[in-house]
């Protein structure tokens, strides 16, 4: 089942080979010698090891599905459509680790030291600075017009 997007982890691959200016063998390998030396290079080895997972249990997936959907014609009945279900999930996956590492290949994304995690650099402040206008407020509740207390 070729869609055009099984070829998402290739296409991430030149991409982080394009960020390091190295081959992702050599920038694995690096990774694997000095884990400490790049954070972020070091996260992106791991989540590109994720999404290579999850891209090879997607291919199982639709080969698995295929298989059944060229033995099996008439109605489809319910383990095809467990199989079919199988294919989505392996899909939400698939491209969940994908937006991962789409994100931590974004240029203001860092990685927070001592966390394994990334946290975007903040463009400005992210809560209001100034104090805000003072509200006057009803020592007692007023009632509405024409009607009494």
């Amino acid at each position: 089942m070729n869609d055009g997007s099984d070829d998402v982890l290739g296409v991430i691959t030149e991409q982080i080979e394009t960020r390091f200016g190295v081959s992702f063998t050599a920038l694995r390998g690096a990774v694997e010698k000095s884990p400490d030396a790049n954070p972020q290079a070091a996260q992106l080895v791991y989540w590109h090891g994720m999404l290579s997972q999850a891209q090879t249990a997607l291919e199982r997936a639709e080969d698995d599905l295929l298989a059944v959907l060229d033995t099996e014609p008439g109605p489809l009945g319910d383990p095809v459509l467990d199989l079919a279900q199988r294919v989505n999930s392996a899909v939400a996956v698939r491209d969940g680790r994908a937006l991962i590492v789409t994100h931590l290949l974004e240029p203001h994304t860092t990685v927070v030291r001592g966390t394994g995690t990334s946290a975007a650099r903040r463009r400005g402040p992210a809560l209001r600075t100034s104090q805000p206008a003072s509200v006057s407020v009803p020592a007692a509740p007023v009632p509405a017009k024409g009607v009494g207390l």
